[in-house]
């Protein structure tokens, strides 16, 4: 057994599994308290939790103290550390705010537990996508931006005779700061004919405009202009200049009588047409769509440039023109947080102000660097930024806040972390709970479970195979319980057994590459073999693999390129697994096949609830309706007809061996396993979801409660379930994040087939369990941002467990020496 660091846990702690004293109540009497009700009781009590899969779980859990709660994936954890834990403190603080403003506040439901007491005010800092936004930054998700402009305009360089600017002024987000031509945004977008009509040859009947709607709109504007007299019928390039012009850049928007041509069957009445050129058309929706898949689209018909009235600093001339440190603005955000600490420390301005203005920023800045951040620059958009790195740029924002007697829960804040970053985020965490606070992180990676003060292993499995509290108390205590998942890992490490190498089948060469901080770089990637890329944060592996992906799709070796990533496998709850992975289509079959569905004459369209006829009409399939209270916010509550099944009664009638369409979403994946064992079509897509480590997911589980890697996974399922016959490239990014050690073994194992059977497979890591059973390594760096985009060693992971100036070196070596 490995050594553990010594823990911070008060002597006066008793563990909930260790022998106690039970009051009247029937909670644990600790020494030196007032009692679980009392004002000073050291302990979170939870009693009686039930939220999805815990089983009427009690644990204590320890205030100010650092408590990691571990377990496999779906074991229920996050059920008891954000459904239950944070989701009754912030119902608390709900029931504190006026009901008007209540309705002001995206609200979590109530958990179900029986009771929770000792519970301070919390904290969530979870792994959340933000909705893209093209004005959010790093400067403005940490306030950063904020003290930069109030620097530039208290303590700026003005031109000669030019009037102080107020903070605002500094903006590209305020009406008085941003550059009229661009609207704060920097570039301008424009398109072409040649965008727009890539095929000159073709009519507008047959799709010469491309960049128009499908469907019905596409024929409706085509019919709007047949009835304005143009030919639609003629080759593109025939019609005469002004015509194609008007047509594809007008903003004019004519209503005119449709009468469309009549088809068989159907009788179509005329109907008022109203006309948008290709240009407003595509920049309408680029601009206004909430669909990412139409912007995307649009945007293939775009141009994009810096505007050339601000040359993208996205401000006015006024702001522009004043400096600190010799720089602008603009300039200054655009420099990476160390190097902006650096200018800023050096110059700190001939005033008071300035001193205090600078100083307050480069202490903020350093927060930030600290947790290996410092690559970013203030103007990176969020959007471009991983899940990882926005939570620990909220991280930093908390720990300089200054608040205490808080309870911080973190999801797996060393997502995405190199294993050199993770040990200055272990910093962070302590200094939170050192300033008075109580820290619950929800974690996977060994080194920050052995920091902790407190573990609340969960388990033993996942689904209904999990959701009992096996251990609370000590780290070193859980070496004791058998039955843990995390045990094993956490105590029983062993140098990693000799395996042979596999050599390659030849090898992608691509470059050179400039794109980010990669600058001209080349490289070659073994073919036929398993590649981990690593580096720290920021040192361009994501971006060295894009290249690879495109190089890919020209290789002749390669036939298909597939790029498995996290995000999201749908944006609404009528999006699930089955809906995905195509399993509903085979249900609903099997469920049209039956004798009752034949005898009423039913469809596979029946047992949809995505469309009128088998579903309930008021919920709409969703399963549940929302509630308008006057003066109280809106809430959900099942649906009062089907009570949440989603179908009608009619539809339920039918069973297909016992069991109807709603019961059957409701399967977990690994009990859908057995159900369905006799039906092919069904039992494959299964079987890939249990290889996977998926089988705690209910067939209906809506996407939106999905994790990051449980998304990837089910994408990376999804494939497994195809043929494979022809060399395909596979290459996933960061694909054990939220994976628990047992779970990392399950997804390698699949990993490791796919490259037996032929195929290659990269993965973006920073599991250093992944890494050493790798067949080659790709290590960037040497750091982040402009510290990195090289190659800094290449090969087996014993050769680059040996390699100097890798930051990964030593971690490697680590890992293969057990």
């Amino acid at each position: 057994m490995r050594d553990l660091p010594p823990t911070h846990v008060p002597t006066t702690l008793t563990p909930l599994s260790a022998p106690t004293t039970l009051s009247a109540s029937g909670t644990p009497d600790v020494p030196g308290t007032a009692g679980a009700a009392g004002a000073h009781d050291p302990f979170v009590r939870v009693r009686g939790a039930r939220e999805h899969n815990l089983r009427a779980v009690d644990v204590d859990v320890p205030r100010d103290a650092l408590t990691v709660f571990t377990g496999v994936s779906g074991s229920g954890k996050s059920s008891l550390a954000f459904g239950t834990i944070y989701a009754e403190a912030q119902r608390r603080y709900f029931e504190s705010v006026a009901p008007y403003a209540r309705r002001l506040i995206h609200q979590v439901g109530a958990p179900r537990v029986g009771e929770i007491t000792g519970l301070p005010p919390a904290v969530s800092l979870e792994q959340r996508r933000s909705v893209p936004n093209a004005r959010s930054s790093v400067g403005t998700v940490t306030t950063l931006s904020n003290s930069l402009r109030m620097l530039f305009s208290r303590a700026g360089d003005y031109p000669a005779g030019a009037e102080r600017l107020d903070s605002d002024a500094f903006s590209p987000n305020t009406a008085t700061g941003a550059c009229p031509s661009c609207h704060g945004l920097g570039r301008v977008h424009e398109t072409s004919e040649e965008l727009l009509v890539p095929d000159q040859e073709l009519s507008i009947r047959d799709g010469a405009i491309a960049a128009w709607p499908g469907a019905w709109q596409g024929k409706n504007l085509r019919d709007v202009l047949d009835t304005l007299g143009y030919d639609v019928d003629r080759p593109w390039h025939e019609l005469a200049a002004e015509d194609r012009t008007w047509i594809l850049f007008t903003d004019e928007q004519p209503v005119v009588t449709v009468h469309p041509v009549r088809e068989a069957g159907r009788i179509q009445r005329p109907y008022q047409g109203t006309y948008m050129s290709a240009r407003r058309y595509v920049m309408h929706t680029f601009s206004d769509s909430k669909s990412a898949t139409l912007r995307a689209k649009a945007e293939r018909f775009l141009t994009s440039a810096p505007c050339p009235v601000c040359a993208g600093s996205r401000l006015r001339p006024e702001a522009m023109a004043v400096t600190f440190a010799g720089r602008t603005i603009a300039g200054m955000a655009a420099l990476p947080l160390n190097e902006l600490a650096r200018v800023l420390g050096t110059s700190p301005g001939a005033t008071e102000t300035a001193r205090v203005l600078t100083e307050d920023l480069v202490a903020r800045i350093g927060t930030i660097t600290e947790l290996g951040l410092g690559y970013l620059s203030l103007d990176r958009a969020t959007p471009t930024l991983s899940s990882g790195e926005l939570q620990r740029l909220r991280l930093a924002t908390q720990l300089r806040s200054g608040l205490f007697g808080v309870v911080y829960v973190l999801d797996e804040p060393s997502a995405g972390l190199h294993p050199a970053d993770t040990e200055a985020l272990l910093v962070v965490l302590e200094r939170l709970r050192a300033s008075g606070n109580t820290v619950f992180v929800v974690e996977h990676h060994l080194d920050v479970v052995r920091r902790a003060d407190w573990l609340v292993d969960v388990g033993p499995g996942a689904g209904e195979h999990g959701g009992r509290v096996l251990h609370s108390g000590p780290p070193a205590r859980l070496a004791e319980v058998a039955e843990s998942a995390t045990r094993r890992y956490l105590f029983d490490r062993a140098p990693l057994p000799e395996r042979t190498v596999r050599e390659p089948a030849g090898s992608l060469g691509f470059g050179p590459v400039t794109r980010h901080n990669l600058r001209g770089l080349r490289a070659a990637f073994p073919l036929g073999v398993l590649t981990a890329v690593t580096g720290v944060s920021g040192s361009g592996k994501s971006t060295l693999v894009g290249a690879l992906t495109e190089a890919a799709d020209e290789h002749d070796g390669i036939a298909r390129v597939v790029t498995v990533d996290q995000k999201p496998i749908g944006r609404t709850p009528r999006s699930n697994l089955a809906t995905y992975t195509g399993l509903f289509d085979v249900v609903r079959k099997l469920f049209t096949a039956t004798e009752e569905a034949r005898a009423r004459g039913y469809k596979a369209g029946r047992f949809s609830f995505n469309v009128p006829g088998g579903r309930c009409e008021t919920c709409q399939g969703e399963g549940f309706v929302s509630v308008e209270l006057l003066f109280l916010p809106s809430t959900y509550a099942p649906c009062p007809d089907c009570h949440g099944a989603r179908y009608n009664p009619e539809t339920l009638e039918v069973r297909l061996r016992g069991l109807t369409i709603a019961e059957v979403l409701d399967l977990s994946v690994e009990a859908a396993a057995a159900f369905f064992a006799d039906t092919p079509a069904a039992a494959r897509s299964l079987r890939t979801l249990l290889d996977v480590g998926l089988g705690h997911l209910r067939l209906g589980q809506p996407a939106t409660e999905l994790s990051g890697g449980e998304a990837q996974r089910i994408k990376l399922a999804s494939e497994l379930q195809r043929p494979r016959r022809a060399h395909t490239l596979y290459v996933l990014d960061e694909p054990t994040t939220g994976l628990h050690p047992a779970d990392v073994e399950v997804l390698m194992r699949q990993l490791h087939g796919l490259v037996d059977g032929g195929h290659t497979v990269v993965v973006v890591e920073h599991d250093m369990d992944v890494v050493a059973t790798a067949d080659r390594v790709v290590d960037m760096g040497p750091g982040g941002g402009d510290e990195g985009g090289l190659i800094v060693a290449e090969g087996t992971p014993a050769e680059v467990a040996r390699a100097a100036g890798s930051r990964t070196a030593r971690f490697l070596a680590a890992r293969l020496d057990g």
